[in-house]
């Protein structure tokens, strides 16, 4: 039974983590017509980002710690993202030339998909059907979110090949966290609600501090087009908030 969970586990895991070549699907768009896209990319990644936190990860969270305990955890992560942000900012012209946002943005990506595989690895080790459940959840909402991260990354400066190379890895981390949750199994329950309280504040900087601001100037061109984004942001939003029907 447990090889069989563990291979059902490596499947789902397996599948999701394949989400990362759907930026793929863009590499025949020309260029002059992506970047027109992109600020679609970058509005539906905020909404989702911020769909994500307030309607799935802190619920989530609040159901088994503390209220106080959730909210500093997740001001934590805020603050950890902000850091992390200054890194990139400080070596961006030294080093990188590449925007902040996408590194803050690959990271937080990188601890959702890892909180997403110990959220499946859970649901397969109580039930089968559960397991099923939760990959379809995770696949629906993982499917636009990760080629709203590809368009972002772009929108960051990255190339398509690099970009795509990226989120492929930044992907990777649901297998870990499928393992680490078939193999650790109870003793990561406290932890993984934990990293749950933390990837909601990183998602919340990466959205309010980067995607937003990007949003905005969009939006201050002052015709009717620059409105769109600002539309676009409350689909990734509202898509966010459909899915909590399916959880």
């Amino acid at each position: 039974m447990n090889v069989q969970v563990l291979i059902l586990i490596l499947l789902a895991t397996g599948l999701i983590s394949s989400l990362g070549f759907v930026g793929r699907m863009l590499f025949g768009i020309k260029a002059k017509i992506l970047n027109q896209m992109l600020i679609y990319f970058v509005a539906f990644a905020a909404g989702s980002l911020l769909g994500g936190a307030f309607f799935h990860l802190l619920p989530t969270a609040l159901e088994t710690l503390p209220t106080t305990q959730v909210f500093t955890i997740t001001s934590f992560g805020f603050i950890f993202m902000m850091i992390i942000e200054g890194y990139f900012h400080y070596h961006r012209c030294e080093e990188c030339h590449r925007h902040p946002l996408s590194y803050t943005m690959l990271i937080g990506d990188g601890i959702h998909n890892l909180i997403d595989g110990l959220v499946i690895s859970a649901s397969f080790m109580t039930d089968i059907k559960l397991g099923i459940i939760a990959t379809l959840v995770v696949l629906w909402h993982e499917l636009p979110q990760e080629l709203s991260v590809f368009g972002s990354l772009i929108y960051a400066g990255h190339s398509k090949k690099r970009s795509l190379i990226l989120s492929m890895l930044a992907q990777s981390t649901v297998i870990l966290g499928g393992v680490l949750g078939f193999v650790l199994s109870g003793q990561l329950q406290a932890v993984s609600t934990w990293l749950i309280a933390f990837a909601g504040g990183g998602f919340i900087y990466i959205a309010a501090s980067d995607l937003v601001p990007e949003v905005h100037k969009a939006y201050g061109q002052h015709n009717w087009r620059s409105i769109m984004p600002m539309f676009t942001l409350l689909a990734g939003m509202g898509l966010m908030a459909l899915l909590t029907l399916f959880e």
